[in-house]
């Protein structure tokens, strides 16, 4: 469907400007879209942020609290016609100080493109748990050694569990999966729930060294500190691997990303405005590229098996639109969430 095509096909299914769609997350997991299609979602969102045919302004952050963030991040991409802004918050101390919420949360706000009406509101919680592993995998896809048997994982939390669930997408010689967490409940938990969804044996490591020294590839995915609290060691380290952050350089020496053969961001701007806020104290390395380039194939991916590849990933709204849009589609047409009145044009 072209543009005006598509907002027909809405506008017969939901009156514009009349009522929005409100999905709650288990709304949203009921349009039922799979890490397949999660994963192919995220490969063209990335495709047209490594073409340019997004706008996504680098996002903005509140910090009320230490060590948190509350960012608004805007996004349109036009292959995709998926318009929005995410609203997303971060608070890992309410695991402490409000044991019964969630430290990570958000909601999307989905835009008619050609009016620019909002048509829906959404839990974002979810979207950003299955687009988060997708973006990595697109880029280990690209840039991680075929032959690597073993994957890591420090941080066994939601993230951790998504990553691991999603790994084989694109590893597919794995054997083995070695995951890390602070708390030894969390690896047993992880263990628990996923074993089942893969077939790569998954153990708990010993620690952060292990994780490091026994996997060609590895993901992180901790807290996000504001002064970066390094856990793995640069002599632990060797050529070939492929280093998947998710978490800015909270764990990583200085040293090591500078001086990885090539160092990945999914976006410059966003990652230069994080240096303003102070994340990267000692400054970001020099960006091979941006990881859409690289799953667009403007720039190369993996070129000698002996490089030292990190890629730093903080999640784009591009990613999360582009989901949006599909579940927001698939809600339409199974008649799943409540619609609500907007704006009564007869008052």
């Amino acid at each position: 469907m072209d543009s005006r095509e598509y907002r027909d096909w809405v506008n017969e299914r939901l009156g514009i400007g009349r009522e929005i769609l409100y999905l709650s997350l288990e709304d949203c997991k009921a349009t039922g879209p799979t890490n397949d299609e999660i994963f192919d979602l995220t490969e063209r969102a990335l495709t047209a942020h490594g073409n340019k045919q997004v706008e996504m302004p680098a996002k903005i952050g509140l910090h009320p609290q230490p060590d948190s963030l509350m960012h608004a991040m805007p996004a349109y991409v036009g292959p995709e016609l998926a318009c929005g802004l995410k609203w997303a918050a971060n608070f890992p101390t309410n695991q402490d100080r409000y044991p019964d919420l969630v430290p990570t949360s958000g909601l999307l706000v989905f835009n008619d493109h050609e009016s620019g009406l909002p048509m829906a509101i959404m839990d974002a919680y979810w979207i950003t748990e299955v687009r988060t592993p997708s973006v990595a995998f697109a880029a280990a896809k690209r840039l991680a050694r075929p032959d690597t048997k073993a994957f890591g994982m420090v941080g066994c939390g939601i993230q951790g569990k998504a990553h691991v669930r999603m790994v084989e997408r694109v590893m597919h010689e794995l054997e083995e999966i070695v995951v890390y967490d602070v708390f030894d409940e969390a690896m047993d938990k992880l263990i628990e729930v996923c074993q089942p969804d893969v077939k790569a044996s998954i153990r708990k490591a010993s620690g952060y060294e292990d994780v490091v020294r026994t996997c060609g590839v590895f993901a992180t995915a901790t807290p996000i500190t504001h002064v970066p609290e390094p856990k793995l060691e640069d002599s632990w380290f060797r050529p070939g691997q492929t280093v998947l952050l998710s978490d800015c350089h909270s764990l990583v020496e200085d040293v090591t990303v500078k001086r990885a053969d090539k160092y990945l961001v999914d976006s410059v701007d966003q990652h230069q405005v994080l240096e303003g806020y102070g994340y990267y104290p000692w400054g970001l390395p020099e960006i091979y590229a941006e990881t859409g380039e690289v799953v667009a194939g403007v720039k190369d991916g993996r070129s000698d098996p002996d490089e030292l590849i990190v890629v730093n990933n903080v999640g784009m709204a591009v990613e999360d639109v582009v989901v949006a849009r599909q579940i927001f589609d698939r809600a339409l047409d199974a008649g799943i969430g409540v619609r609500l009145p907007l704006w009564d044009r007869t008052s």
